[in-house]
């Protein structure tokens, strides 16, 4: 008996167990967390978001709730009674349920007043009254409130006999709930059977014929009522049907028939289409549009950029959501207040015109995807306009509008912020060789790979750990694939490959010193020859700051000399793209050299790199001016540097893995702490 004041707790874990589990839909998980928000406020109270505004309300998700947004704009919190309950005065909360009467009383009950009056008026309430089980779907008094009213006035006049069609299609003749509602499912309704289409969205939101449900599952004796947003009407036409009869869209008819595309909006579907109506059209500069148009496989991928495979309802958003289009990329559609948008614009000028097989929303801008676009196109309203300026001053526009496959290195506007190319041949030629002959893709590029430019150079490409690299200049955003070529947008601008690591050093005066020291070390072949090589290059100053004694003595003993400068280079190509947090290369001589970045420096043996990315055809050349010394041992503790010990600790395990190591493991301890331990280094 102790145990049964736990009860009461126990019975409201099992009912709210029971009552997520029998969650059927989204809707019904929707409605349970509106339930969870509201508990504090008493039984079967549920949490609403209304946007700041408007009459919109909605059942709330977890996302909706912390955000306090729906469309982007602010909402309000009121608690209200949940479908199928009502206040008793005095008493907390929502205890009662309503009471169950027929369809026509229920009708007053959920506020569908103006319903109930056009049922009256069109002699349905003895129907809705009587006997039979039927599923209303009732306008809201705002739905019949915001028709034209030229449309209420030829319904409510017309001898009531257009009004009882009204209402009857938005009748079934069998109970439905809101489980029963499912995602693409159509129901005959009591008008003639036309069909009436139900549209069961994740985010709990359920259509008919693209109303939204706003008050679900009112239950009575003779059936159920389900309060929609909107007044709908008998759908009989196909999406192309559409397009025959709307002149606003004659443009995109013959786009659509030029495309050979009609029969596919003629079929089954589902589709959701984008329609541009002539206005959009116009937008377009003609020679782009003229293009396009000539282009078969650009104009398929333009139109099927405008059509998703599946209906989405504009009343079924509350937020922006990737969306997969037909051409295969992602377009947002989503919603800011009471308009809709595409990729963050509001360009949809009319919404919901439902077809048999889908929906049409208007749209006054033609969507052009990527894969429609020139090089030149895709480069326009981007990061790159600097670059682009640049490649047209240079003549370069025919290129980068033509058909020849291409990929374009294309240099953000901040890689200009310390470069200043005047308009010269030299420029020209920079420029043509940031033109890749062929459409690549970097998906496809791999290390060691040559890379042929319009400007008869050959670049290599880079791979690492952090970054995709061709030659200096690394790949900072994802590909641009268009009709015919392909834009990489890059980091830096490209400084190709201009003779060997000797030649370069040759070139600069500020290596004359090293220049001399490799050449008394014999080590001119070595850098002249076909490599991979990364020069920490120091600089004259770099060996003035020397001490005297020291700067003799290396230069008079050959093999510390030319165990210096092998200690400078390392054995790969690394240009500043591939350095992350811990990267590490084996020089020629030594064990290795350490790397790091730090506020955009480089630092090679915590040695800062003055100049990086200088590059040669075997190799790079980063200056320095310092003369790069091995890092001291590192100390974990008391103890010496890891690595120095690594043998010490191979036998201390050795000896554990065997009955007599694990005997002698209090000396292998004693050997690890003691002072000679300490000192070890890996010889040489």
């Amino acid at each position: 008996m102790k145990h049964l004041h736990h009860l009461p707790f126990i019975a409201l874990a099992l009912s709210v167990i029971g009552t997520l589990s029998a969650a059927k839909s989204p809707y019904q998980s929707v409605l349970q967390h509106s339930r969870i928000r509201g508990r504090q406020h008493g039984p079967n109270v549920c949490a609403m978001q209304q946007i700041q505004g408007t009459d919109k309300k909605y059942f709330t998700n977890c996302k909706q709730w912390y955000h306090r947004k729906i469309c982007g704009k602010p909402t309000v919190i009121s608690y209200e009674c949940c479908p199928g309950y009502e206040r008793i005065h005095g008493e907390r909360g929502c205890p009662a349920a309503l009471p169950l009467v027929n369809i026509y009383k229920t009708l007053g009950m959920v506020s569908a007043t103006t319903t109930q009056i056009y049922s009256d008026r069109a002699e349905l309430k003895p129907e809705i009254e009587g006997p039979g089980s039927f599923t209303f779907f009732a306008p809201s008094n705002e739905a019949w409130a915001a028709l034209p009213v030229e449309i209420l006035d030829s319904l409510v006049s017309n001898v009531n006999i257009e009004l009882l069609n009204a209402l009857h299609y938005h009748m079934v003749n069998k109970r439905l709930s809101s489980d029963d509602l499912k995602h693409g499912a159509t129901f005959n309704s009591m008008y003639q059977d036309s069909d009436l289409h139900i549209h069961h969205y994740p985010n709990g939101i359920v259509t008919v014929n693209c109303a939204r449900l706003v008050k679900t599952d009112q239950h009575a004796t003779n059936g159920m009522v389900h309060v929609i947003d909107r007044v709908i009407t008998a759908i009989t036409n196909d999406i192309h049907s559409f397009l025959d009869t709307d002149d606003d869209l004659e443009n995109l008819r013959t786009a659509v028939a030029m495309a050979g595309m009609t029969t596919m909006l003629e079929s089954e579907g589902p589709y959701t289409l984008f329609a541009p109506t002539k206005e959009a059209f116009e937008k377009i500069p003609r020679a782009t549009l003229t293009r396009i148009l000539s282009d078969p496989v650009a104009l398929k991928d333009l139109l099927n950029y405008h059509i998703l495979r599946s209906i989405q309802c504009s009343e079924a958003i509350v937020a922006g959501t990737p969306m997969e289009t037909l051409q295969g990329t992602m377009l947002e559609v989503g919603c800011n207040g009471k308009d809709m948008t595409l990729n963050g614009k509001a360009i949809i000028t009319r919404k919901d015109q439902l077809g048999t097989n889908g929906v049409i929303h208007y749209i006054n801008e033609l969507l052009i995807p990527d894969s429609a676009k020139t090089v030149l196109e895709l480069a326009q309203g981007s990061a790159v306009t600097t670059a682009t300026q640049l490649f047209i001053d240079a003549g370069l526009e025919p290129n980068l509008s033509g058909s020849e496959p291409l990929t374009v290195l294309a240099p953000l506007n901040e890689a200009f912020k310390d470069v200043n190319l005047a308009a010269t041949s030299e420029t020209r030629k920079l420029l043509r060789n940031h033109i890749l002959k062929g459409q690549h893709s970097s998906k496809v590029l791999y290390h060691g790979q040559t890379l042929d430019t319009l400007g008869g150079l050959q670049l290599r490409v880079f791979i690492y750990r952090n970054n995709l690299c061709i030659e200096n200049t690394c790949i900072a955003a994802h590909d641009k694939t268009g009709r015919f070529g392909t834009m990489f947008i890059v980091d830096k601008v490209l400084t190709p490959p201009m003779g060997t690591v000797m030649d370069v050093l040759k070139e600069d005066s500020r290596f004359s010193t090293l220049v001399g020291a490799i050449q008394r070390a014999g080590l001119t072949e070595l850098l002249n020859q076909k490599g991979s090589y990364t020069v920490f290059a120091p600089t004259n100053d770099a060996f003035r700051a020397m001490p005297s004694g020291e700067y003799n003595r290396l230069m008079g003993n050959t093999r510390q000399l030319t165990n210096m400068i092998k200690f400078h280079m390392g054995e790969e190509v690394l240009v500043s793209g591939g350095i992350g947090s811990q990267t590490w290369i084996k020089p020629l001589h030594g064990e290795k050299l350490e790397l790091s970045v730090r506020n955009s420096t480089v630092f090679v043996n915590k040695v800062p790199v003055a100049e990086a990315d200088i590059m040669a055809t075997n190799g790079v050349v980063h200056v320095v001016h310092s003369v790069v010394q091995p890092l001291p041992p590192k100390v974990l503790g008391d103890r010496a540097d890891v690595s120095a010990g690594q043998t010490v600790f191979r036998r201390a395990a050795a000896m554990r893995s065997s009955p007599q190591g694990v005997k002698n493991d209090h000396l292998s301890q004693k050997v690890l702490e003691s002072s000679s331990s300490r000192t070890m280094r890996r010889p040489q």
